[in-house]
Parts: C-alpha cells; sequence; structure tokens
C-alpha cells in the first residue's frame, strides 16, 4: 500500500512539474482565437470587424513576447501588424493573407 501511494505521488508531482511543457501560453491560445476571427470575418468582406479582431490577435501577441521567445511568434507579430494595417485601410483581403499566415506562426509556437 505504501509502495501505491508513492507510485500516485511521484505520478503527481511528475505530472504537475511537467505541466508548463505541454500547456500552451494563453497570450498565444487568444491570439490565434482573434486572427481566425479575423480572417473569417475578412472572408466575407466585413473589414471593420476583421479589423478589430486582427488588433486583439496582435495585443494578445505582443504580451506573449514578454514570456515566449519564438521565431514564429515573431513572424506572426509582423503579419498582424500588417493585417492591422490593411485593415485600417479596408483591405479585407489583405487581413484575410496576413491573419492566416499569422495562424499558421502562431500555431507553431512551442
Amino acid at each position: 500500500m505504501k509502495t501505491l501511494m508513492g507510485l500516485v505521488i511521484a505520478g503527481a508531482a511528475v505530472m504537475l512539474l511537467s505541466a508548463p511543457a505541454w500547456a500552451g501560453n494563453k497570450h498565444v491560445d487568444e491570439a490565434i482565437h482573434h486572427a481566425k476571427e479575423a480572417v473569417e470575418h475578412g472572408k466575407q468582406g466585413h473589414a471593420d470587424v476583421a479589423l478589430k479582431h486582427a488588433e486583439g490577435a496582435l495585443e494578445h501577441a505582443k504580451g506573449a513576447q514578454k514570456e515566449v521567445k519564438s521565431p514564429h511568434l515573431d513572424e506572426g507579430v509582423k503579419h498582424l501588424e500588417e493585417a492591422v494595417s490593411h485593415g485600417k485601410q479596408g483591405h479585407a483581403d489583405a487581413i484575410v493573407k496576413h491573419a492566416d499566415t499569422a495562424v499558421m506562426h502562431l500555431s507553431e509556437v512551442k
């Protein structure tokens, strides 16, 4: 019984200590969510709503940069900045292009 309890405790400790390795970054997750929303609204021609989501995605991606160092995150930020820039000009198709590329990069952030 003692051995079994020891194994359970050891297993729980391993899971807790390794949690950061398999837990996603909240900012990255939110950035991906908003970038996907920007893509969907951009495809519908709603540049104004797509812009709001691209701005939200950019805010979260920049927040993630304070916690995570990743070239994919940096590329995601660049594309979100482009999406926002084009969104301010009402270019829904460009928002789609850049936000979609940002999703691809952000999805690779470890």
